[in-house]
């Protein structure tokens, strides 16, 4: 079982960064294999919504020369894609949003000469979270966001894992929150597991 990690955050020692440590170490533990792509560190640019992939069946199709073609055969390489992403203005960070506005557009053919294939369909996708307020309020829009991307392009949303925090130099990451991590990642492998995978 492999496990897509494409993380958002531009802050390697963050918060988002400090819940993916035990989250990766449990994946480890689980015999899980994980790949982080971070986001930062790799070139996609925004969709220029010109619309060639549309007539490109075999794949992502897109004009740019960057990054996105890459990280898209490694999404739809893996068993479960999982979006891990600061939350700034209500939404994901802005390479991830690039990502998945090229992600769900190219891989989702339903505006070229004839209706094609959902490129992702059958994948499961699940998203960690951090945010300043509570979650319910600050990552609300984020998910529905999520949870639209998974019903247009065919994928099975898995749930986010998304904590607050407090600031006022509170730590961010404590035992509840680590242990907490890691049952989210044995949820996933447990509801794969129960589909027979």
């Amino acid at each position: 079982m492999k496990f897509c990690i494409l993380m958002g955050s531009p802050r390697e020692r963050g918060n988002t960064a400090s819940l993916l440590v035990p989250f990766l170490e449990e994946c480890g533990a689980i015999g899980v294999e994980t790949q982080v792509i971070p986001l930062y560190d790799r070139a996609v640019n925004p969709c220029l919504g010109c619309m060639t992939c549309q007539d490109a069946a075999g794949g992502p199709g897109c004009v740019q020369d960057d990054d996105f073609e890459e990280i898209f055969q490694t999404m739809a390489d893996c068993d479960v894609i999982v979006l891990a992403t600061p939350i700034y203005a209500f939404f994901c960070t802005a390479p991830m949003k690039a990502l998945l506005d090229r992600a769900i557009y190219a891989g989702t053919k339903n505006y070229g000469r004839e209706k094609g294939a959902r490129l992702l369909a059958g994948k499961r996708l699940a998203a960690i979270a951090t945010c300043g307020y509570p979650p319910e309020k600050g990552a609300d829009l984020w998910e529905e966001g999520v949870k639209r991307f998974c019903r247009h392009g065919g994928l099975e949303y898995m749930g986010m894992f998304c904590r607050r925090d407090w600031g006022r130099g509170e730590p961010f990451l404590n035992e509840e929150r680590e242990q907490d991590v890691r049952d989210f990642a044995q949820a996933i492998r447990i509801s794969i597991r129960a589909e027979g995978l």
